[in-house]
């Protein structure tokens, strides 16, 4: 099972497995506080389609199916489904300030209707 939540909030043990599906490491996070079993860059969405959404919500819809394909072909996604397979809970942290327009809601999303 997959869950999203964003980094600043304490770690914990029902988050399972935390990975990092920021490219940029957050703001004044410690390595040591963030708690993390993974770091994947590489599931977060190009530095072009980023700078270009700027987390305007009238941006998101569009953000959202662009991000999707994106990760229709990257290999990145792969890793994460092998995890949750080998794990009951897969946490999914993200440093956005928005919990409701984000990257971390639409990979949420696409890896819950991809399986």
């Amino acid at each position: 099972m997959f869950t999203i939540k964003r980094i600043y909030e304490p770690a914990n043990e029902k988050d399972g497995y935390r990975i990092l599906i920021d490219r940029l490491w957050p703001r004044g996070i410690r390595k040591e506080i963030a708690a993390l079993d993974l770091w994947l860059k590489d599931i977060a969405p190009t530095p072009e389609l980023r700078t270009w959404f700027g987390h305007k919500p009238e941006r998101y819809a569009e953000f959202a199916a662009r991000y999707q394909d994106e990760l229709s072909s990257n290999p990145a996604v792969q890793p994460l489904q092998t995890i949750a397979r080998d794990n009951p809970t897969v946490t999914l942290l993200y440093a956005a300030h928005d919990p409701n327009y984000n990257h971390a809601k639409v990979l949420l999303d696409f890896l819950q209707h991809s399986n």
